[in-house]
């Protein structure tokens, strides 16, 4: 059941991704790539008054990159810096293996890679999205 879900939830997101698309009033654009594999993401953000307004991520790569890169904007979207920094440090927690259930939840339904743990060749997809929001949060804060 829980493999369907997974997959359900993947493959909607790769389908229909809400958040792949330019965005052209981004104040913030950065490229992350995994050369391991060839995933390719542009993160593209537009941060006022420490508040992360709007977002967008373009490229190509596996499902599991581009998934994991939608389902990171759906949390992140009206989230001060700080909140999304902290979501990131989670989400990359959860991925070692190392989250409660509370901190779990916290990250809905990017939550369903937490397995992605137990396939080390899938990790640097599963947090190559996040590590690039990382770079444009410690950006900002310059």
């Amino acid at each position: 059941m829980a493999s369907t879900f997974y997959n359900e939830v993947l493959t909607d997101h790769n389908i229909n991704p809400e958040h792949k698309h330019s965005l052209p009033e981004a104040n913030y654009t950065l490229e992350g790539v995994n050369p391991s594999c060839g995933d390719d993401i542009i993160l593209n953000l537009r941060i006022e008054d420490g508040i992360i307004k709007d977002g967008s991520y373009e490229g190509s790569g596996c499902a599991i990159s581009q998934a994991s890169a939608d389902m990171m904007l759906d949390l992140i979207l009206g989230k001060t810096i700080e909140e999304a920094e902290k979501l990131s440090e989670i989400f990359l927690r959860m991925i070692k293996g190392s989250v409660s259930e509370v901190e779990l939840e916290s990250l809905e339904e990017a939550s369903i890679l937490q397995d992605i743990s137990h396939m080390p060749a899938r990790v640097k997809c599963a947090v190559l999205g996040w590590h690039t929001l990382d770079e444009i949060i410690n950006k900002s804060k310059e």
